[in-house]
């Protein structure tokens, strides 16, 4: 069976999703041009083997709509010849872009495909694709779901307190996250992934001068009297300071065969080989990453203990009560308190508590990467020894990846 690796990875540097963001002045379509094109430049790809550029973005209405991934190639100098089109799985949009441009290659659709996503909050905030006065959801849902849909923001005090998972605990990991991506940005970890773009070089939501004792001080962001009444077990512990904050950003990733890559000369950086999606409680909905991950894990003929690394794509830190994988699996560049969530991953990161969709974010992400899958990380030993990884070692297995 065919088999697909990651040969390059780029993305902007993370900025406010808000008016005065470091990047709000930039349009969501040459927000996703800049990483298109670097991704091209930096492996030295012909463009015209490009098979299909697949992105994800969560609104796609305004400046980001009528396919923003076409638009973005454009801009970014690809030949017309290479087609584009743009998904929406809202929080998972652009791991879902992965999961398909790995597919389609796995099966042979595809030798060369790209992945990407891009999403401006401070140009097209949330609710901009839902006009004032307008469903989303129509009657089979309110039938379905009597007393409504919540929003993931409530959804997040449901599990805190159904797993007892305390207002401190959230804190903590979130200062940890903070500081963890301080000094990832220091020893220079994000440094091969990130194309700076108009003066912007690093992500603006860190603040590792963040303490547990600033965070205790912050109001909580999703209080509502009218679900405090129905849910009375919530104690409304999440906050901005521990949750993702509203970004702007976007990335890419350049996706082909091992057998192309060997032709090309380009060396991979993981492999792609499991892949999953599942549904779960829209009252729950941050709990879908528990059987996406069981799911894909067995897929893969793996078990937690195989795992060294998971990233989670969730915008609050109530998301994983059952898969406790402990510090030592957790990403030492940060989650996403300090990079943020963007409505969907990997491409990655981005977004804030108070401003989520009700009810539409029940599509947890997991991917799980075994021993030094993420790129960063890879390059980072390279960096300390140009050996490591090359000679014709093979790719370290990675990319097992799950939406749910």
């Amino acid at each position: 069976m065919r088999d697909a690796v990651i040969v390059e990875a780029v993305r902007t540097p993370v900025g406010k999703g808000k008016p005065n963001g470091s990047l709000a002045h930039v349009h969501p379509v040459e927000l996703l041009a800049h990483t298109l094109r670097t991704l091209v430049e930096r492996s030295g790809v012909d463009p015209e083997l490009i098979d299909d550029v697949i992105g994800g973005t969560v609104d796609q209405v305004g400046e980001q709509a009528m396919n923003t991934t076409r638009y973005a190639a454009l801009s970014a100098g690809l030949p017309e010849s290479v087609p584009a089109t743009t998904v929406d799985r809202q929080c998972g949009s652009s791991q879902q872009a992965v999961h398909f441009a790995a597919q389609g290659v796995i099966s042979g659709a595809y030798d060369i495909a790209v992945a990407c996503g891009v999403e401006s909050m401070s140009r097209v905030p949330m609710w901009s694709n839902v006009p004032e006065g307008k469903d989303p959801f129509g009657p089979g849902i309110a039938a379905c779901y009597p007393e409504g849909l919540v929003p993931q923001g409530i959804s997040a005090e449901l599990i805190a307190a159904k797993w007892s998972i305390t207002r401190e605990q959230m804190d903590a990991f979130a200062v940890t996250s903070h500081r963890r991506a301080a000094a990832a940005w220091d020893t220079g970890l994000f440094d091969a992934e990130v194309a700076p773009l108009e003066g912007v070089t690093r992500d603006e939501c860190v603040r590792p001068d963040t303490g547990t004792d600033v965070l205790a001080g912050l109001r909580p962001a999703y209080h509502d009297p009218h679900f405090a009444e129905r849910f009375p077990q919530i104690e409304w512990n999440v906050t901005a300071g521990n949750a993702s904050p509203i970004n702007d950003g976007a990335s890419a990733v350049l996706v082909m065969s091992g057998e192309t890559a060997a032709k090309l000369g380009l060396r991979p950086l993981a492999r792609l080989h499991s892949f999953a999606v599942t549904g779960s409680d829209p009252l729950l909905m941050l709990t879908g990453v528990v059987p996406a991950t069981e799911k894909v894990l067995r897929r893969a003929g793996l078990s937690l203990d195989d795992i060294d690394l998971f990233e989670g794509q969730r915008g609050v830190l109530q998301r994983r009560p059952r898969l406790a994988a402990g510090d030592r699996r957790r990403p030492r560049q940060g989650q996403r308190p300090r990079r943020g969530h963007r409505h969907r991953p990997p491409a990655r990161r981005e977004r804030h508590p108070a401003d989520d969709h009700p009810g539409s974010r029940h599509e947890g992400t997991r991917r799980a990467l075994r021993p030094a899958d993420h790129v960063r990380g890879r390059r980072a030993r390279q960096r300390d020894d140009p050996g490591a990884g090359l000679t014709g070692a093979p790719p370290r297995d990675g990319g097992v990846g799950a939406a749910g």
